[in-house]
């Protein structure tokens, strides 16, 4: 009965009431209610999700940084042009501002120059950021892949809760109508003097108890249909169907528990936390290569006027250029490096012991989930066994109820071990293929294993 969850549209008609019936019809004629699979949710959500969205920028800014990094490899090209009037120089030889002796100059001095500058080796530092940019760029690309599996497994995580609320529906509501039915018939006995009216009111009672439950659920599914709508990134607006007609509850794990093991411990989220401490490497190699003296190529050609080369300048304009290489080398580098060296090679050593950690995380989360999975799995037999049970049960007090052997409190007794019993078995399936998946993402190969299904 409510195996499919339609939402419906809204529309807001702004159109002139002539027109209204034409509209109306037309909507009606052209509207069409598509279903999802959870292969569709899947495909939608990794498509549309704002977090994978914000991991395809981050992509896309790393790689421009590489693409700076690179650039400080060229060479500083710089043009500087300069024009100005002077005032004649004054000399005083005597004392203080006395015996003073002009010397007039020309007036105008103006200069053009060009200057070259290219780093040939600056103790392997742009090296070295070239390459912690690239492995920053490689990060993302991991992080896209941890956010698509963490995406993955809240639409799986979702579709299934959804499910099992639908299928509790389907179980209310199926004791609902039997609830009604036994009402009936416990007011025909009193109608006949065989039972009190305290058996109708219990029998009132636990129908409107029922219906309490169906209306709780049916909440509860429109809760979980909106939250899914926003992991896919569905406006409210839009018409669809939730497909849960092929649904897989068979849960069974292809491999053994080392396979997923070793996958696990190279996941995403290991592997990040592994290229953040070859990061750290760099920086303290960066840091090191400050002890290092820093030489450059340079060049620069001047036109200039007057001519300073001379004094009194020449009235000449005049160039000049020179070609060389330039060393420079902080001597404070050698005591005041020491600090900054120390700092990097401890915060190297910290994301290290940082990745066990993570790896020790993982390696109990994994286990954990292969427990509670096989925990489920191990329910079926139990789950199906007292469901028949708790069918025999209802069946036998059922026909003593209706013969007057039983009161109506064994009824009702039977009634909700029976409702129980059927929500159990369907949660158990429901609960294992969640575990399955929780294993999957733990293992970092949930996207993987799910296209092989």
């Amino acid at each position: 009965m409510f195996s499919q969850l339609v939402f419906r549209i809204k529309p807001k008609l702004t159109i002139n009431y002539s027109l209204l019936f034409l509209f109306c019809f037309t909507v009606c004629q052209a509207q069409t209610t598509e279903k999802i699979s959870l292969e569709e949710a899947l495909k939608m959500a990794l498509k549309n999700n704002r977090s994978i969205l914000k991991s395809d920028l981050s992509i896309g800014v790393t790689k421009e940084y590489v693409t700076d990094v690179k650039k400080q490899r060229l060479p500083d090209i710089a043009i500087n042009g300069i024009y100005s009037r002077t005032t004649s120089l004054t000399e005083f030889t005597g004392t203080f501002l006395s015996n003073k002796v002009v010397t007039r100059l020309e007036p105008e001095i103006y200069s053009l120059s060009t200057t070259v500058k290219a780093p040939i080796y600056l103790g392997n530092i742009i090296n070295n950021a070239i390459k912690m940019a690239t492995i920053n760029t490689e990060i993302a690309v991991i992080e896209k892949e941890k956010a698509e599996n963490d995406v993955a497994l809240d639409v799986i995580a979702t579709y299934y809760g959804i499910y099992k609320m639908l299928k509790l529906h389907e179980i209310i509501q199926e004791n609902i109508e039997e609830a009604k039915i036994r009402l009936k018939e416990i007011k025909s006995f009193q109608s006949h003097g065989t039972v009190t009216k305290n058996e109708v009111i219990r029998a009132e009672l636990l129908l409107s108890d029922r219906e309490l439950s169906a209306l709780t659920n049916s909440k509860n599914i429109e809760i979980g249909i909106h939250n899914f709508k926003t992991i896919l990134q569905i406006p409210e607006e839009i018409d669809f169907v939730i497909d849960t007609t092929g649904i897989n509850l068979n849960a069974k794990l292809r491999d053994p528990y080392t396979t997923y093991y070793n996958r696990a411990m190279h996941n995403q989220e290991v592997t990040i936390s592994e290229e953040l401490a070859a990061v750290k490497k760099l920086e303290a190699k960066s840091a090191r290569g400050n002890y290092y003296p820093s030489i450059y190529f340079f060049g620069n050609y001047n036109l200039r006027y007057p001519n300073y080369m001379f004094f009194p300048p020449d009235p000449y304009l005049y160039s000049i250029g020179q070609v060389g290489v330039e060393l420079n080398y902080n001597l404070s580098s050698i005591f005041k490096n020491n600090t900054k060296v120390h700092i990097a090679e401890k915060e190297f050593s910290l994301q290290k012991m940082h990745t066990e950690i993570i790896k020790e995380q993982v390696d109990d989360e994994l286990f954990r989930n292969h427990v509670q999975f096989q925990e489920v799995v191990d329910k079926f037999s139990v789950v199906d066994k007292a469901l028949e049970l708790a069918k025999e049960n209802y069946r036998i007090v059922k026909l003593k109820y209706l013969n007057q052997l039983v009161l109506s409190t064994e009824m009702v007794d039977a009634d909700n071990e029976l409702l129980l019993a059927k929500y159990n078995r369907v949660s158990n399936r429901i609960d294992a293929m969640v575990k399955y998946y929780e294993l999957l993402h733990t293992a970092g190969i949930l996207g993987y294993e799910f296209e092989k299904e």
